[in-house]
């Protein structure tokens, strides 16, 4: 079963001129496969879309800012709108019909629903628009031409390896009591980043090694809706009320982004409780803070900068006629084909990288000192 998946001024300037560097230039260096359009072209100058979901995080809002900038220098008008925090989906459906209608001939959709934009790309396709995922994949559509976004189950992975090694660090011998979170159940890569954690933890978990105190392993038990900070407090609220009363220990939480590791480990804090490893996502300036202060244990850095770089490369290789490139031919069926991507690797933080992780981002550098 193939996997279905689902920072300031200085980094616009970067993204800007990397944008500029590519449209100056007919490089296709890395090329590693062809994608679904037909390489025809189109004009310099033209409209691209770009349709984000709620601005829930950090990213989202740098993306946003680094599209409109980036796709400019590069010699596109940008149509880059947000959905609403509140009727999201029947947000961004109507975005993306408008962005049809304008004439964009690239549309770059990062969906607050992957598995509810079908009839909306369709409409792109007869158009003769161009379809990329951006960061998830869009679901049950043939009309999705390519996928860009860091590798979502390595990110998984990753961060069940520091729930691991962690744990290990403080205390050298299990068994380790944890608890698991993953993201909202209408975000396609809520799954693929539960199971890569899992690819790791459930060997131990079967062993005997690692233990879920309140036996919730589930996604739908673990799911958090919406991605919602209040959500995922609430929950471990529950938890510890239910399970980790007493003396008993929680060893560590498996959290799927940084937003949802600081609700988490203000639940635990306002327990009264010892704070346990807890993972996370995305390199939020103050989930940074918080590893560098010994709370958060580690995050993962997606460099948004250079997501949205790359996907201003593929835009401008698309205007000129060229395949833009791409890395994996095999890995993401979407229930309707096997779309063509371009992955970039995750990058584990945690306190003793930091540093080094960041050396090149001067907001975030300025924090690990």
């Amino acid at each position: 079963m193939r996997r279905i998946i689902t920072r300031g001024i200085a980094a616009v300037g970067a993204v800007a001129l990397l944008a500029l560097g590519t449209a100056c230039s007919n490089e296709r260096e890395g090329a590693t496969g062809a994608g679904s359009t037909d390489a025809k072209g189109f004009a310099a100058g033209s409209l691209v879309g770009v349709a984000l979901p709620s601005k829930t995080s950090e990213n989202w809002v740098l993306a946003g800012d680094l599209f409109t900038d980036g796709l400019k220098a590069a010699g596109f008008r940008a149509d880059v709108q947000y959905a609403g925090a509140s009727t999201t989906v029947a947000d961004q459906q109507s975005q993306i019909s408008a962005m049809v209608t304008k004439g964009a001939k690239v549309i770059v959709v990062g969906a607050t629903d992957a598995s509810q934009l079908a009839t909306q790309v369709a409409q792109a396709k007869q158009a003769g628009a161009t379809v990329i995922a951006y960061d998830r994949l869009l679901t049950n559509t043939p009309d999705v031409d390519y996928y860009i976004a860091f590798d979502n189950f390595k990110v998984g992975r990753l961060q069940g390896q520091a729930l691991l090694d962690g744990m290990k660090a403080r205390k050298p011998k299990g068994p380790w009591t944890i608890e698991l979170f993953s993201g909202s159940p209408d975000d396609n890569n809520s799954k693929v980043f539960f199971d890569g954690a899992m690819s790791v933890l459930k060997p131990f978990i079967d062993k005997g090694d690692i233990v879920v105190g309140s036996g919730q392993k589930d996604i739908k038990q673990t799911a958090v809706q919406g991605w919602k900070a209040e959500n995922a407090q609430q929950r471990m609220d529950s938890l510890l009320t239910s399970t980790y009363s007493g003396t008993k220990q929680l060893d560590g939480v498996l959290s799927p982004n940084d937003t949802l590791a600081r609700a988490i480990l203000t639940s635990v804090k306002g327990a009264g409780k010892q704070v346990p490893v807890v993972t996370g996502q995305d390199s939020e300036a103050e989930s940074v803070k918080s590893i560098m202060a010994g709370e958060q244990y580690s995050t993962i850095d997606k460099d948004t900068r250079k997501l949205v770089a790359e996907t201003i490369r593929m835009v401008t290789s698309l205007q000129k006629g060229d395949k833009p490139r791409i890395n994996d031919t095999t890995s993401y069926d979407n229930g309707s084909r096997v779309v063509p991507a371009y992955l970039l690797p995750p990058v584990i933080v945690t306190r003793q990288n930091a540093a080094a992780a960041y050396a090149n981002d001067p907001k975030l550098s300025a924090l690990t000192k």
